[in-house]
């Protein structure tokens, strides 16, 4: 029953049972400590850039052919 809403429950219900029933808190605990890496928010220097390049780059019109 894979992709449905039972389907679903009963994948749960079987990881919670293996697993123990901190398994879902557990994986978001992880990725929570994971996911503080950075980034343009931890960089604002580098998201100027970026922005900088984006914004050349989209100015241009379309690409040539040479004949």
């Amino acid at each position: 029953m894979a992709g449905t809403k039972a389907g679903g429950r009963k994948a749960a219900s079987t990881n919670k049972t293996k697993y123990g029933k901190d398994f879902y808190a557990e994986i978001g605990r992880k990725g929570g400590k994971n996911g503080h890496t950075g980034g343009f928010a931890a960089n604002p220097e580098l998201a100027k850039i970026a922005g900088a390049k984006g914004g050349r780059i989209s100015k241009r019109g379309k690409a040539k052919k040479n004949a």
